[in-house]
């Protein structure tokens, strides 16, 4: 497949599981390769999509083990979620596709000492912003090119459902704002690759949003 730029940081996401094995739920999983990372740490893991045709994808490539992974078609925004249930939830490139007051939602979810992470996209805001997205393009190239070359000598890209594409992003500015005000304590780090790190840890100390 091409570079993909949320793969990429897969690695960056897994720095933040907390120890020990435990409940994960990946928001919008797609064809699943978040959450078998997930699986492979011993994690037992709940990946939801509103795609059936992600879900489906997803579920006949199975879990590398330890962790066991179950796929189920599913919208957080609507559908209910168990509350301090989970030790780590992970939302890779959807939060884009719902409102961003769902992070309210998903940190009820989370267990005391659980962890929120969310890669998304956002809009620059600042000269800093803009000269960060200037800057991925030459690498980004680099990237394809070198992903391309791998693809022709093993047989070509693969086949499999893609997800939507939305244009219309928050500013950075924007998810700073509200990340704050929905979760207190939070950090939003801007990435090289046009994608930003929302990470939140529970506290138990009550929904912001007083829902």
């Amino acid at each position: 497949m091409p570079f993909n730029h949320n793969d990429h940081y897969h690695p960056l996401l897994l720095d933040h599981l907390p120890p020990g094995p435990g409940i994960a739920l990946d928001v919008g999983c797609g064809t699943g390769r978040f959450a078998r990372r997930l699986a492979a740490t011993g994690m037992a893991v709940e990946a939801v999509d509103v795609s059936a045709a992600m879900v489906e994808a997803a579920s006949g490539l199975g879990s590398p083990g330890p962790g066991k992974i179950v796929y189920r078609q599913a919208d957080v925004t609507t559908d209910a979620l168990p509350e301090q249930h989970y030790d780590f939830i992970s939302c890779l490139a959807s939060l884009h596709h719902m409102p961003f007051e769902t992070v309210a939602k998903l940190r009820r979810a989370l267990v005391p000492g659980g962890v929120l992470v969310v890669l998304g996209l956002a809009r620059p805001s600042t000269p800093v912003d803009w000269a960060r997205a200037i800057a991925a393009v030459p690498v980004n190239t680099l990237a394809r090119l070198v992903v391309y070359a791998g693809e022709r000598l093993n047989g070509g890209p693969e086949d499999g459902p893609k997800a939507p594409v939305v244009d219309d992003y928050p500013t950075l500015a924007e998810v700073r704002r509200e990340s704050a005000r929905l979760l207190p304590g939070s950090t939003v780090r801007p990435l090289l690759f046009w994608r930003t790190l929302i990470t939140y840890r529970e506290h138990g100390d009550g929904d912001p949003t007083g829902g």
